[in-house]
């Protein structure tokens, strides 16, 4: 110490706060702290606030701070305030980033791909949401044509991955994506659109009777959880109310033509990669799970079919 023990050097200061003498020595050439004074040979003394200075420095840089923020954080050409927001601003789009490369590669180890399979997964991760809003519209106008109420059904497959989504959303869009882009599946879709068109909804405008496959799972769903056979006499009562209640909201007879035409209804809807798709819509979404809805179109097409045949 020099000075009466108010100056100290260079080493002296870089024992007091734990760094290395190089590495004061490069906050000292940066204009972070500088020398209170010089030794007639040129060496640098530093007064006693410098080893505040550097202790606030270093808190800084372990959060990751650079240096020229730093240096105008000390010498108030910036608010710490408005510095930490801008910093924190840019962690938070490195940590999207890295939700993103940790989505791809976790699906990626699951699902074994091929090269140019993890290349599109990582594309449709990297998507804007101007470049996502484009590529599930343009899936939505191709299978839904001009399928009555049409809008609300593209409401209810739209997804929205939010800006700041988890890793399970992230992988969940991915998937989504792929779907929405592989012609099987586009094709199954639109022919569930193209069958629902054909039938639309009978008498004067006002609101939208039930759908024959919402009507098939709520009135099925007790008999499948009580495993009432389909095929059986404790069925009678619930195809009966079934068929009823879609005879009145399609506006047509409770006969055999319609339990045959429920059938093809059903089995279009009952699509495994269709179900697959509301899955994954309630993940990227944050809905609550969607209902299962196989067991129970499995259930009333084996027990239409048996009731046709019979």
């Amino acid at each position: 110490m020099d000075d009466g023990d108010t100056l100290c050097s260079i080493g002296e200061l870089a024992r007091r706060t734990g760094l290395t003498v190089k590495t004061v020595r490069l906050y000292s050439d940066r204009g972070i702290v500088t020398p209170a004074a010089r030794t007639s040979a040129g060496y640098r003394r530093y007064g006693p606030d410098a080893v505040a200075r550097l202790a606030f420095v270093r808190t800084l840089r372990e959060l990751g701070l650079g240096l020229d923020a730093i240096r105008q954080v000390v010498d108030r050409e910036l608010t710490l305030g408005e510095v930490a927001a801008g910093h924190a601003a840019a962690l938070e789009a490195q940590i999207r980033i890295l939700r993103l490369r940790c989505s791809v590669l976790t699906a990626v180890a699951r699902r074994g791909p091929t090269p140019e399979e993890t290349r599109r997964m990582h594309d449709l991760a990297r998507l804007s949401a101007a470049e996502r809003a484009h590529l599930v519209g343009e899936f939505l106008d191709a299978v839904l044509g001009d399928v009555p109420g049409r809008e609300a059904i593209r409401r209810s497959m739209t997804p929205d991955l939010p800006d700041s989504p988890s890793e399970e959303q992230i992988e969940a869009w991915v998937e989504l994506a792929e779907l929405t882009l592989d012609p099987d599946f586009r094709s199954g879709v639109r022919r569930m659109a193209a069958s629902h068109a054909d039938h639309p909804q009978p008498g004067p405008p006002g609101p939208p009777r039930p759908d024959v496959v919402a009507l098939a799972h709520d009135r099925t769903e007790d008999a499948v959880a009580s495993k009432i056979p389909p095929r059986s006499r404790q069925a009678d009562p619930v195809v009966a109310a079934l068929t009823a209640d879609c005879a009145r909201a399609l506006g047509r007879p409770d006969d055999g033509d319609l339990r045959r035409h429920l059938v093809r209804r059903l089995e279009d809807a009952n699509a495994p990669r269709t179900d697959r798709y509301f899955d994954l819509l309630a993940v990227v979404n944050g809905w609550p799970p969607p209902r299962r809805r196989a067991p129970m179109l499995d259930w009333t097409v084996t027990a239409l079919r048996a009731r046709i045949a019979g």
